[in-house]
């Protein structure tokens, strides 16, 4: 059996991961503030460790891992979204957090096992900060509660920097209360229009930071296996939680992953920059500027592509999503999809999941190496058996694998179109239905139009097909088509 071994931020080393108790596998990932939608760059790390949530479990048994992933929704920023609003506070952060879950089932992750919100854990956080200023680590000061930093010697380590290197190169907010630049909030005052509640230092709020340790050490308990997000958080989130924690006397986390950021079209996402997008309007379809192509393009994508776009990347590598990346990810879903139902519909319909296959599993042990086991997966589905026995076997463990990966394709069009295909190929005829016969109907017509020479009415319905994600093929043995992995049934009603 292969070993799992993870790249450790805190070492800067890939390790062979020993969890603390093998029954007990136990996860923490920091989550988003909740006063919008969902931005591309917020599901990298939903994805990466979504599939990192997968294998934990194939590797320790679904019973035997915990994933934890918070709600921040107590921020400045939703306060701010409240009063440009004028909408209840309560009311913009069950929308915003319902609009995230919601996206993020569309880009396949799973649920982790606890989504706890930062206002249900004020009672932990309090507790911690009382904890925390007995031990002389954290101070009062005008009805502020600031963590010592320099009460911490180890503070720095996590993202290799001293004190004064992160003074000169962050941006410290300057106050006079502060012993050191570099104290951060516990807690803070509130004013009467904003969220606050009563504790030792009067009516208040808690900073960002003591919420991830507080609700951690709620969770999984004072030390736990794994901490991760963004690298974005490295500094100065996840340095702050480790400072707090391990002052508060918990271990806090083993092992500290990050995914590394996105850029688009070689750019870093900025609104700045016009080329900052949520994934609902992925999902949905947008227009964009291209400024190497001189215009302007349209840009949709399903959640697979999605998914299979972040996934095409080393999660430690700065990824780029861009045309070129758009269209690997495209292929690689529309072939997993189509690989499926080269057994036949029968075939199609059966498929369970069993063990993936060994060169996956293996590749996603070593640090999570997403393109190679896509690469994997891809090479198998050329290289099919003949036999039919061995064939369907070996599809059951390729489904196994887009599985383990995050991609449930047995349902989707282009697999089912695929294993008709397979069937009429064998003489099997099976009666279409659904989109099918409306698919079908409108490449009738289209056949038609050619006959007849109406060209103009021909390129109207092919575009229109392309549009809606069917792929028209011109073959001696007439028309063929086949549903693509961002096939929109509703832009067929426009063409009949």
């Amino acid at each position: 059996m292969t070993t799992l071994k993870l790249y450790n931020t805190k070492t800067r080393s890939k390790e062979v991961f020993q969890p603390i108790d093998p029954e007990n596998v136990r996860m923490y990932v920091c989550g988003p503030t909740v006063y919008d939608r969902a931005h591309l760059g917020n599901a990298r790390p939903v994805i990466v460790f979504d599939v990192l949530f997968r294998l934990l479990r194939q590797v320790y048994g679904a019973e035997h891992v915990t994933y934890v992933r918070n709600f921040t929704d107590v921020d400045d920023k939703i306060n701010a979204r409240a009063a440009e609003s004028g909408r209840p506070i309560g009311e913009i952060t069950a929308e915003t957090t319902q609009w995230f879950l919601d996206d993020m089932a569309a880009v396949g992750a799973l649920e982790p096992d606890a989504m706890p919100r930062a206002t249900q854990y004020i009672a932990q956080m309090m507790a911690m900060i009382e904890d925390l200023i007995a031990k002389g680590h954290a101070y009062e000061a005008e009805g502020h509660v600031l963590f010592a930093v320099e009460s911490y010697a180890e503070y720095g380590a996590l993202s290799g920097r001293s004190v004064d290197d992160m003074i000169a190169g962050a941006r410290v907010e300057v106050a006079p209360y502060k012993r050191n630049p570099m104290d951060f909030v516990l807690w803070k005052p509130s004013s009467e229009d904003l969220p606050g509640w009563d504790s030792p230092w009067g009516r208040g709020r808690p900073g960002w930071h003591i919420e991830c340790s507080a609700m951690a050490r709620d969770l999984l308990g004072e030390r736990f296996d794994i901490h991760g997000g963004g690298i974005d958080l490295q500094f100065p989130h996840h340095e702050n939680e480790i400072a707090q924690s391990r002052c508060a006397g918990h271990g806090f986390a083993n092992v500290w992953m990050h995914n590394e950021m996105l850029q688009i079209e070689g750019k870093k996402m900025s609104k700045s920059l016009g080329n900052f997008f949520t994934v609902r309007e992925v999902l949905e379809g947008l227009t964009i500027a291209h400024e190497n192509f001189n215009a302007r393009m349209s840009v949709r994508m399903s959640g697979e592509e999605i998914r299979a776009a972040f996934l095409l990347s080393h999660y430690r590598s700065v990824m780029d999503l861009g045309v070129q990346r758009r269209h690997e990810a495209g292929v690689v879903v529309n072939e997993f999809a189509r690989g499926l139902g080269r057994g036949g519909l029968a075939s199609l319909h059966l498929l369970e999941e069993t063990d993936a296959l060994p060169e996956v599993l293996s590749a996603l042990k070593d640090d999570l190496d997403t393109p190679r086991a896509i690469a994997a997966i891809r090479k198998h589905l050329k290289a099919l058996p003949a036999d039919p026995d061995a064939r369907v076997a070996e599809l059951a463990q390729n489904y196994s694998s887009q599985l383990l990966l995050g991609f449930d394709l047995k349902a989707s069009v282009t697999a089912e179109d695929a294993a008709r295909a397979t069937d009429e190929r064998r003489g099997i005829f099976t009666k279409a239905f659904g989109t099918v016969d409306a698919v079908q109907l409108l490449v009738d017509q289209l056949d038609q139009a050619r006959a007849e020479k109406n060209f103009e009415e021909a390129d109207r319905l092919r575009s229109g097909l392309v549009d809606a994600g069917v792929i028209v093929k011109n073959t001696p043995s007439g028309t063929k088509w086949e549903r693509q992995s961002n096939f929109d049934p509703g832009k067929l009603e426009a063409l009949k």
